[in-house]
């Protein structure tokens, strides 16, 4: 499994998403990050996303139960792991620390 643990912007969202959201499926994860951030998701770009993060060892997995609402399919759900808990902490940490104290050059309050 590789230790680098570099995540790009639209990693970081759904990282986030799944600290929120925890334990779910790609449909709340994508409504979260559209209401936030008012970015338009596709759902391939979620699963794909989740794929690679599956395979970089940061989220995990599983099938859930048959749903009859759903024909009797099962959802792929989603959670964090501890690795990737502690990758998007360290990341949420280093843009606190840049951003601290930059409210008044910025223009907001």
């Amino acid at each position: 499994m590789p230790t680098d643990h570099r995540l790009g912007t639209f990693e970081q969202l759904l990282l986030l998403a799944l600290v929120r959201l925890g334990h779910t499926y790609g449909v709340p994860i994508r409504d979260d990050i559209e209401a936030r951030t008012g970015r338009t998701v596709s759902p391939g770009a979620i699963y794909t996303a989740l794929d690679r993060l599956e395979r970089r060892g940061l989220v995990r997995s599983s099938m859930g139960e048959p749903s009859a609402a759903r024909g009797g399919k099962r959802k792929r759900l989603y959670r964090l792991t501890a690795t990737g808990s502690a990758a998007i902490a360290r990341v949420h940490g280093q843009v606190a620390d840049m951003a601290r104290g930059l409210k008044p050059k910025l223009g907001t309050p």
